[in-house]
């Protein structure tokens, strides 16, 4: 159940109770792809780190270790160890990101394994089945993500078929929860809005999804090669046509900067990648934009990452230190990285949550955004 707060201009600011506890909104979600967040870094550390969700990946849990696996050891929550909100998205993003490897037709989606190759069929009802085993707490409605670019007739056509996919998920998903072996008998549901950048596509499917009185609803599809400026304008066209009682999840997005714009909007959840992998690869996030910790710069900085930050490798370690083990690539410098990075994005939307509640957004927005650009233009 969602429960608006405060309304600062189109920003919210809202709580979002589920059986695994009450999500502060907005919120970034962590991704653990395979229940895991990749960078060594466990449950345990995500707690300290204000991680309120977890994110893990329908399609790669049931190719491995395999959803009925996580279902006999008790579901995902229990599995590795995690107490708090966990979401799953449907696979629908891999009929995407797997074009090469797969078939779209009105029953649903044959692809071919990324790790073997061996045969998968994946439709509304199979993907409600596998997030059902895996017993999180809210499930993503199986979609087809469209390409960019992509025409409109192929455009109206995909988004009336992730409509009739809808219809199938939430009748599946209502005879899942009635089922005496269930794990999570309270698992939400979440329908994804889609239509590209045709925004007249996009309205007429938000009005429709609108009706089925889901959980929460997702824009879907952004991200996916378009501007930065069409995603926003996307957005701002479609948010006022989903029900402003329930939370709305951008989904794929972003980067720090795109996160501020999209709360800007009325956008309460987010997910990406981009904190662990930028991690990954030296870059850290900060107040005063992003940082390349491989420069010969950093050789004898014996500063933290970022000053005033109280995440676990700020303070503990120095940029000398950690681009040393990048250098030597020793799984600590990704650790301590990625550790900063997720810190970082849950510190920001703690601010963020902060700042709609005393109706002082629009200050907080220009001043985070005028200090991204300090790194930038180095």
């Amino acid at each position: 159940m969602y429960k608006l707060i405060n309304r600062d201009g189109n920003a919210k600011r809202g709580e979002f109770k589920t059986v695994h506890g009450t999500i502060q909104t907005p919120v970034f979600m962590n991704v653990g792809t395979a229940a895991a967040i990749k960078g060594a870094v466990s449950t345990m550390d995500l707690q300290e780190m204000k991680t309120q969700v977890e994110l893990s990946n329908t399609y790669h849990l049931h190719v491995r270790p395999g959803d009925q696996v996580v279902k006999k050891l008790g579901g995902l929550h229990k599995f590795m160890n995690w107490d708090k909100p966990i979401l799953t998205d449907s696979g629908g993003f891999q009929v995407f990101s797997l074009a090469g490897l797969r078939k779209i037709k009105e029953e649903g989606v044959y692809f071919s394994s990324h790790i073997d190759g061996h045969k998968i069929f994946m439709g509304p009802e199979e993907s409600m089945q596998i997030q059902s085993n895996l017993a999180s707490t809210i499930a993503m409605a199986f979609d087809e993500c469209p390409p960019h670019p992509a025409t409109r007739e192929y455009m109206q056509n995909s988004v009336d078929r992730t409509t009739r996919w809808l219809l199938r998920c939430k009748a599946e998903m209502d005879r899942l929860n009635s089922l005496e072996d269930t794990i999570n008998k309270h698992q939400m549901l979440f329908g994804i809005n889609q239509g590209g950048t045709f925004e007249d596509i996009r309205i007429e499917h938000a009005k429709l999804i609108s009706e089925l009185d889901l959980d929460g609803y997702a824009l879907g599809g952004l991200a996916v090669g378009e501007s930065h400026e069409e995603m926003y304008r996307i957005i701002e066209e479609t948010v006022p046509y989903l029900p402003i009682e329930k939370p709305v999840y951008l989904m794929g997005v972003g980067t720090p900067a795109n996160i501020l714009e999209a709360v800007d909007r009325g956008v309460d959840f987010f997910d990406c990648v981009y904190p662990a992998r930028n991690g990954r690869h030296g870059h850290a996030y900060t107040n005063q934009g992003k940082m390349n910790l491989m420069n010969a710069k950093y050789e004898l900085d014996d500063k933290p990452i970022e000053e005033g930050c109280n995440c676990p490798a700020c303070k503990h370690y120095s940029r000398a230190y950690i681009r040393h083990l990048l250098k030597a690539k020793e799984m600590l410098g990704l650790r301590l990285m990625v550790t900063h990075n997720l810190y970082f994005y849950n510190n920001m939307m703690e601010e963020i949550r902060d700042a709609i509640e005393n109706n002082r957004y629009k200050e907080y927005k220009k001043a985070k955004l005028d200090g991204f650009l300090i790194n930038d233009k180095k």
